[in-house]
């Protein structure tokens, strides 16, 4: 699973489309990437917010996701889009979490991705682990490792921060609107702010597990990137979560 800050490398001779090439050819043709994309285009996540008029025009004509020709958000980088519109690219179908997977495994990760609980189990994050894959930040930043959404997700830990969204999907060939529930990805499905203050804790989390093995770090262009193991970033993670906020108690970083 590739995270890519192109501008973070230098220039790079044909862009987005070279990085995908260079890490096809790194994976060989046994290997498969994979890329979580977004959805660029979504309607807002408080539709409530909107006046009459602006929720109207939204429920109305903003149109369903559509894995084939959706967007893949511009906050994930070009390598997404990239990937989503490669040949034989298949995409999960989620539009918030989704990926985008080329390779002889793509179809077993992107299979059945849950609306609900988009990060746990059975989705293509927990796959990723299961199928002893890594996690390449190529110029990316420690914070941008989503992988540690999925160890948020199956840590068990009460009082975790949910939210809910809507969004229009197709349905039988039907338009309808859905309403997603997920932990909070955005703010933290926990409090970590009493614990890091204003430190981002999935950058937080990335370094310690950097700090413990579970990755290695190396100059690619002008940068320093990393590389994770999945599973091991997970299992990490899952721990330092559990540890630090065992029986719903803030316990320090230990």
């Amino acid at each position: 699973m590739v995270h890519c800050q192109m501008s973070d490398l230098g220039h790079v001779a044909g862009g987005a489309e070279t990085v995908v090439r260079a890490l096809l050819d790194a994976v060989g043709p046994d290997g498969t990437l994979v890329a979580y994309t977004g959805w660029q285009d979504a309607p807002p996540d408080d539709l409530d917010g909107l006046n009459d008029e602006e929720q109207r025009i939204y429920v109305e004509e903003h149109p369903a996701y559509d894995p084939r020709v959706a967007l893949s958000s511009r906050d994930h980088g070009r390598v997404p889009e990239a990937l989503r519109i490669w040949p034989e690219a298949l995409h999960s179908g989620h539009p918030e979490a989704g990926v985008a997977a080329v390779g002889p495994l793509a179809g077993e990760i992107t299979a059945d991705h849950p609306y609900d609980d988009a990060y746990g189990d059975g989705t293509p994050y927990a796959r990723l682990a299961e199928f002893g894959g890594r996690v390449a930040l190529l110029g990316a930043p420690l914070e941008t490792v989503t992988l540690v959404h999925h160890a948020e997700a199956i840590a068990d830990v009460p009082g975790k921060r949910r939210v809910t969204y809507s969004m229009p999907i197709t349905v039988e060939d039907e338009r309808v609107w859905r309403t997603f529930s997920d932990i909070d990805t955005e703010h933290g499905a926990l409090p970590y702010e009493n614990i890091l203050g204003k430190g981002d804790y999935v950058e937080h989390i990335a370094r310690s597990a950097l700090a413990a093995g579970s990755g290695k770090s190396g100059p690619v262009g002008e940068s320093t990137s990393y590389l994770f193991d999945a599973r091991g970033l997970a299992e990490y993670a899952v721990g330092w979560i559990e540890h630090t906020f065992q029986a719903g108690r803030p316990k320090g970083l230990g």
